[in-house]
């Protein structure tokens, strides 16, 4: 069995004339497994608006939040980061 997704967090396109963020995730919070999400608007045109999706949870299935995304017009850019494992590992501040 392999180690539980505990942090997603996603470069995403949404288009305007789509959903709100409010319901984008709303609807990824009800997936189970997933205990919070935080999305963060990082750029907008006259078509689509560019998000930043933070994604925690216990045991996040990232193919059922592909899925939802497709389904409400998003499509994921790249994935910029994944936690997994039995405990979430920060990043070290490192200084130059």
């Amino acid at each position: 069995m392999s180690a539980p997704l505990r942090r997603l967090v996603l470069d995403v396109m949404k288009p305007i004339k789509g959903p709100s963020i409010i319901e984008v995730a709303k609807s990824i919070a009800s997936l189970n497994g997933i205990e919070g999400v935080n999305i963060t608007v990082k750029e907008l045109d006259v078509e689509t608006a560019t998000l930043n999706v933070t994604i925690e949870g216990q045991d996040i299935s990232f193919e059922k939040v592909e899925d939802l995304l497709e389904s409400l017009g998003c499509v994921i850019h790249s994935i910029d980061q994944v936690i997994t494992g039995k405990k979430v590992v920060e990043e070290p501040d490192i200084e130059d």
